[in-house]
């Protein structure tokens, strides 16, 4: 069965708002990675300093059950606008499961990143849906 998390966009305070929720949840970020961390094989345009030390990708367990994570926004993807700056992040327990609800939530809407293997090991991809909510669908590969 899939899990679902919210999934926070920022414009540059990712970093502090995570630490913020950090010292008021306690506990520890699961992942936490910087554009800077991104490989670039040429096909973007690089990013600025400031851009590559903007958070690429944290989570953060608040609950047995929830994981709140988050980045910032860059050039490439612009601004968030705040009231559009939420997803709600699914992780599947399979690439099939992962596909299905890709597939299945993404119809009608207007996909923002199609789903496929991924640099950090996981089969992922973000859609915004025909009724106007952003998803991010998320299998990661067992670690070896």
């Amino acid at each position: 069965m899939a899990s679902v998390n919210p999934y926070l966009i920022f414009n540059g305070q990712c970093e502090a708002a995570f630490n913020h929720y950090k010292k008021a949840f306690g506990g520890e970020f699961v992942t936490f990675s910087k554009f800077s961390d991104m490989p670039n094989d040429g096909s973007t345009p690089p990013l600025s300093e400031e851009e590559a030390n903007r958070v690429m990708h944290v989570s953060f367990p608040i609950s047995k059950e929830t994981i709140l994570m988050g980045s910032d926004s860059n050039s490439q993807s612009g601004d968030a606008k705040f009231g559009d700056n939420i997803s709600i992040s699914i992780n599947a327990d399979s690439k099939e499961e992962a596909e299905k609800l890709f597939n299945g939530l993404s119809e009608g809407g207007s996909i923002t990143m199609p789903i496929q293997d991924t640099f950090w090991g996981a089969y992922f991809g973000m859609f915004v849906d025909k009724f106007g909510v952003a998803w991010m669908v998320n299998f990661d590969y067992p670690q070896q």
